[in-house]
């Protein structure tokens, strides 16, 4: 290959090929940064397998970490930043002025997501699963400590869900109590930002026979009662362990499965709050949905879809802490080469005990 900058294109549903591409310029406003690590998630896996978001072709990935390769004065000025600095950047980018764009990163002047941006878009390099990405001027990066590794460094995105989802979004108070429905990546994250927040009790949902890794790593992380939907009824063991009450905060993380979200109902005390997170599929709804109990029991429903600035700088914070051993969450890590590998890794993350996979150039 010449010196242009490989980057693997989705170019169809699971038909990924390696490209490249010239080396874009970079003005005052923007920035070019050189990927060391891109964490893949469940949206990674839809996209792969040709849902709905993708617009081919596009180079996936959008939880990436990398140092400044160049950056332009005024966004240099703006965000702190100097050639060399590690970074992470947020999934979304906008025009970065209009409030839709600064609270929910839903900008409706000039939206983007980084991984989803079509490479016929200049300058092609959207996403993360290359050498190198841009940072357009509604970008936004968030610096991170340069000892910290990068395929720790991109638990970045996960955490930061799991302080949106299950603090800021429910209002979580100190003492609260919590069920995480679902050990995923995101459940995990939820766990860690509930206790960091001072939950007082936290449970956690998962199937025993695909999850065992994954709710003694919720034990590990702070969860105090883990529960095999296998074995036991959920909904009967949260009431039991909270004499009846529920808890004040359910957070559903399962993607596809329709109960939870009928369970959610019943684990949740009166005038709980219930967070919807876990996407069941476009246009599915769930059978069986007691709205009814809902109204009686005076609980709020909250949908999720993003990270907002503040619980990005909270996960930044919590892992250059160093306070918990983060490192035990990152279990595979493949080349760029590779990248669909990584992807089907993550499909099958029960039998390879899979919780955080990284794309490294």
């Amino acid at each position: 290959m010449s010196d242009g900058i490989r980057a693997m294109v989705q170019v169809g549903p699971e038909r990924l090929e390696m490209q490249e591409f010239a080396r874009p310029p970079v003005g005052d406003d923007d920035a070019l940064l050189r990927i060391e690590a891109c964490g893949i998630c469940g949206t990674d896996v839809e996209t792969y397998s040709g849902g709905s978001l993708m617009n081919y072709p596009v180079i996936p990935g959008h939880e990436p970490v990398g140092v400044i390769e160049e950056v332009g004065e005024r966004y240099a000025a703006r965000w702190g930043l100097e050639p060399g600095d590690r970074v992470v950047a947020e999934a979304a980018y906008g025009c970065g002025r209009c409030l839709a764009c600064l609270d929910q990163q839903m900008c409706r002047v000039a939206p983007g997501n980084h991984g989803f941006t079509p490479t016929g878009r200049a300058p092609a390099l959207w996403g993360g699963y290359a050498e190198m990405m841009y940072l357009a001027p509604g970008s936004v990066p968030h610096k991170i400590d340069n000892s910290i590794p990068p395929r720790i460094a991109a638990l970045y995105n996960p955490l930061g869900a799991g302080f949106a989802w299950a603090v800021s979004a429910p209002g979580l108070r100190y003492g609260d109590t919590v069920t995480v429905l679902g050990p995923g990546q995101r459940g995990l994250a939820c766990v860690i930002a509930a206790a960091a927040a001072g939950a007082s009790a936290i449970f956690v949902t998962g199937v025993g026979s695909q999850d065992a890794h994954k709710l003694a790593l919720a034990a590990e992380f702070g969860a105090d009662v883990a529960i095999d939907v296998e074995t036991e009824d959920a909904v009967d063991r949260v009431l039991a362990e909270t004499g009846g009450r529920g808890t004040d905060i359910v957070v559903d993380t399962t993607p596809h499965a329709t109960q939870p979200v009928v369970d959610a109902v019943s684990m949740a005390r009166l005038g709980g709050t219930i967070v919807l997170a876990g996407l069941k599929g476009q246009g599915r709804g769930v059978d069986g949905f007691p709205s009814d109990d809902v109204a009686m029991r005076y609980q709020t429903m909250i949908g999720v879809r993003t990270v907002d600035y503040h619980s990005y700088r909270q996960a930044v914070r919590l892992i250059e802490s160093g306070a918990l051993p983060m490192e035990r969450l990152h279990t595979h890590h493949f080349t760029l080469a590779q990248a669909a590998d990584a992807v089907q890794t993550l499909v099958q993350a029960g039998k390879h005990q899979a919780v955080s996979i990284t794309v490294e150039p």
